[in-house]
């Protein structure tokens, strides 16, 4: 069965406390290079074919349950 992708992420003006943990966190850990981090969501739907209209359906359900479009951007895409 195929696969649909949704990726939800904090837009870019919006706050993100959660991935500022992770970047203050990368040096003590001894990483270094790394100059911004952003933590997002990732929804994996299994549906019985990928059309058009199976897609459109899916960007409705990410806009109204799977994110909040007032902060929150997201990408739909079919995994490979």
């Amino acid at each position: 069965m195929p696969r649909v992708i949704v990726d939800v992420m904090p837009k870019p003006e919006i706050l993100d406390p959660q991935g500022k943990a992770v970047h203050g966190a990368l040096p003590r850990l001894g990483f270094s290079g790394i100059s911004d981090v952003r933590q997002g969501k990732r929804f994996e739907l299994q549906v019985e074919n990928v059309d058009e209209s199976t897609l459109a359906e899916i960007a409705t359900i990410a806009e109204t349950l799977l994110s909040n479009p007032v902060i929150e951007d997201f990408a739909v895409r079919v995994d490979a």
